[in-house]
């Protein structure tokens, strides 16, 4: 599943999410989600989430 509706994406939910460093090589990275920072109901590139660890990035892929 995408990462492009707010609906879906929960704290504490496993995805996959692309950093700015790895755009052009599109390696994806995998975590767990700590905040959802996104306002609008859906984003097309992502919505923009903060790992456990303090990344934060676009979801790509949910995988929960």
């Amino acid at each position: 599943m995408t990462g492009t509706k707010r609906a879906n994406i929960k704290k504490g939910l496993r995805v996959k999410i692309i950093q700015k460093q790895d755009q052009r090589s599109g390696k994806l990275t995998e975590g767990i989600v700590e905040k959802i920072l996104t306002n609008s109901h859906t984003h097309s590139y992502g919505i923009k989430v903060m790992f456990e660890i303090g990344i934060v990035c676009r979801v790509k892929e949910i995988l929960d």
